[in-house]
């Protein structure tokens, strides 16, 4: 067998650490490699012909830019495109680390602006209206403990100010049960946040109705097949609530957040404390979660600047 080219070889041996050293997802893992494989392709178009380690590292700022906007002109958004400049850079480090090419005009590469996505938040009545919709018996063919988990579920995202993932992340022994609730967050970060009567006993009801037994390292929020509850299953209960309730497309999970935020903030909270419970490391993100008219600014500012008072 004829031995690999030295490129080939050492693209085989990125995929190798990105697997069993780096343990990447499977999900990024054919990310990375499909982003680096149409590289490498529009290279050899690019230069003439099959590129070789050498030629990786006499590539241009101007080299990287062509691939980016034939990449666009092919139809990638921002998003994907930041992707596979991630990609790109990732292989790009390997050979650096390994000695095997230097090239440093890649870091010179920004990405390209992603579009800004503000959240849509609920109001406060079709929030308290979902919560309660999301209790009510439903069709025949789903069991009342589900209907009373589904409103478990939601009206933790929405009374604490979780992501989703976060929610269905908790076990049993760290299910809420007093004032306050550890979270376990982005960046395996811990935050506290306090937990209202509201929210302890939508978990009750649903618990007390659960057929599945629950032990300290059970999930908290069970699926039909008695395994730990995903995510799809919410998104697609809530998708079918706001069709019952003629809400926008916007009302998803994570718009209970949003929701969360935008409600405390209104209610003259402080942005330093929401920005605690939610979680973020940048006060710029907290803001983004914010949709007050401005007005309500006005009157947020007044109430807490020193030279307004």
């Amino acid at each position: 067998m004829a031995a690999l080219p030295p490129l080939a070889k050492a693209v085989q041996s990125w995929k190798d650490w990105l697997a069993f050293e780096k343990k990447v997802s499977p999900h990024t893992f054919e990310a990375y490699e499909r982003d680096t494989g149409d590289f490498l392709a529009f290279l050899t178009g690019h230069l003439g012909g099959e590129p070789e380690l050498k030629d990786l590292e006499a590539l241009r700022a101007a080299d990287f830019r062509a691939f980016l906007s034939f990449r666009r002109d092919e139809g990638l958004s921002p998003s994907s495109l930041a992707r596979v400049l991630s990609s790109v850079r990732s292989l790009f480090r390997y050979l650096d680390r390994g000695g095997l090419i230097h090239n440093p005009y890649l870091k010179t590469i920004r990405p390209p602006r992603k579009p800004q996505r503000l959240p849509r938040p609920l109001n406060e009545k079709d929030t308290l209206d979902l919560l309660a919709k999301a209790g009510q018996p439903g069709t025949v063919n789903r069991p009342e403990w589900v209907d009373l988990r589904d409103a478990a579920v939601f009206t933790l995202l929405y009374g604490c100010g979780l992501r989703i993932s976060e929610a269905l992340d908790l076990d049993y022994r760290t299910r809420p049960t007093g004032d306050v609730l550890r979270v376990v967050g982005k960046g395996n970060k811990e935050r506290l946040v306090p937990v209202l009567p509201i929210v302890l006993r939508a978990i009750d009801e649903y618990a007390a109705a659960c057929p599945f037994d629950f032990h300290a390292d059970s999930p908290l929020f069970f699926g039909k097949q008695g395994r730990r509850l995903g995510a799809r299953t919410v998104q697609m209960r809530l998708q079918e609530l706001r069709r019952q309730m003629g809400l926008p497309e916007t009302a998803t999970p994570h718009a209970l957040r949003h929701s969360f935020a935008t409600h405390l903030l209104s209610g003259g909270g402080d942005l330093r404390a929401i920005q605690e419970l939610l979680g973020h490391k940048s006060l710029t993100t907290t803001q983004r979660y914010t949709d007050l008219d401005d007005g309500t600014l006005l009157a947020v500012y007044n109430s807490a600047h020193p030279k307004t008072r």
